[in-house]
């Protein structure tokens, strides 16, 4: 079912009744790759029908954080030497894991301790129970890499108050603690200092009780104080509008926010937006992640995304060559590409629990 070895990507434990899954590669911020996602799936399976286990806690490894997101070094590799049919297989399991998180029986308490991205927020954001501390840094930040939002994001995003999903999509902006709550990515905040002995107690204390004794008032986040700038300019109906309405509000944060969007993949800000606005007509989190397959697989077959993990990752220049480069040059055509129907590899995800 799983490796039980010490340097196993994912460390199984219990105590007492809770099962605790620490995904452990701490070098790499514990970024996913496909056997942690097999290893993951099948220990939810296992953990299911054990009425020994009444709790599973995700935790990650290190000092950094929980997970910084999928090994996209591995897709740059995929991309680079063959069709990326590799990279279509792991997103394939990864998004039936999100789907399946979502709905599991049982309570399900993801620790979003400390850098919290891409992947990373597929595997807690969907949670029964999702805590953060004083380190959290949750965001979605593919346009960055030519990529965008994946694992169920574009759902998450899409149920947060009036435009702020769309303002994090586009800008791939990280946010705390405080605002992590606002927007519906987090429940609950237990400061890190308490993480041990909160942890600890699940393994004989129903969550609402260890959540009782080692939850505290989060510290107060950034957005709210944004609302109104933010709501009025990304509710437009093109990026290029979002950025114009961006620079003509006159507030600094709004001036920072467009320059930060020019720098991100065009192609991928245009279907960014698009999947937002789709996603918000669909039913559930799984016609949700369907639509993400689609689109992720679609992004294989273009070079921005693996310009953008070059530059970001590889050689780390920091400095990508979109193709095209500029917004005016992505058509609706072009956009619409990426919903087409993908053939028999889809996740044909069940419907279920979706938050």
């Amino acid at each position: 079912m799983y490796d039980p070895r010490a340097d196993s990507p994912v460390l199984v434990r219990r105590a007492g009744r809770a099962g605790h899954l620490v995904l452990n590669r701490p070098r790499a911020i514990n970024a996913l790759d496909h056997a942690m996602v097999r290893l993951l799936a099948d220990v939810l399976t296992a953990w299911e029908d054990d009425a020994s286990v009444a709790t599973v806690v995700l935790t990650g490894a290190g000092e950094r954080g929980l997970c910084a997101g999928g090994d996209i070094r591995s897709i740059h590799d995929d991309v680079k030497a063959g069709d990326g049919s590799a990279s279509a297989a792991f997103w394939r399991d990864e998004y039936r894991l999100n789907a399946r998180i979502a709905r599991y029986p049982k309570p399900y308490v993801a620790v979003m301790d400390g850098i919290v991205m891409g992947g990373g927020v597929g595997v807690s954001a969907h949670g029964d129970v999702r805590v953060v501390t004083e380190r959290s840094r949750v965001a979605m930040p593919e346009t960055g890499i030519g990529f965008v939002p994946d694992v169920g994001g574009t759902y998450l995003l899409t149920r947060t108050p009036g435009e702020l999903g769309t303002h994090l999509a586009l800008t791939g902006t990280a946010v705390g603690a405080g605002d992590a709550l606002l927007c519906g990515l987090a429940d609950h905040y237990v400061p890190s200092r308490l993480l041990t002995d909160f942890t600890a107690a699940l393994g004989d204390t129903e969550v609402s009780e260890a959540l009782r004794r080692f939850g505290r008032p989060a510290p107060a986040g950034e957005l709210a104080a944004c609302r109104e700038w933010i709501d009025h300019c990304y509710a437009a109906d093109t990026v290029e509008e979002i950025i114009e309405r961006l620079y003509a509000c006159g507030e600094r944060q709004a001036k920072e926010a467009a320059e930060t969007i020019l720098t991100r993949s065009p192609t991928a800000l245009k279907v960014t937006l698009a999947s937002l606005r789709r996603a918000r007509e669909l039913p559930t989190l799984e016609a949700v992640l369907d639509q993400e397959y689609r689109v992720s697989c679609a992004a294989l077959a273009l070079p921005d995304l693996q310009e953008g993990i070059r530059a970001q990752v590889i050689d780390k220049s920091r400095r990508p060559r979109w193709s095209p480069a500029g917004l005016d040059q992505v058509t609706p055509a072009d956009v619409a590409r990426f919903f087409e129907d993908v053939d028999t590899a889809a996740p044909q995800l069940r419907a279920g629990r979706s938050r």
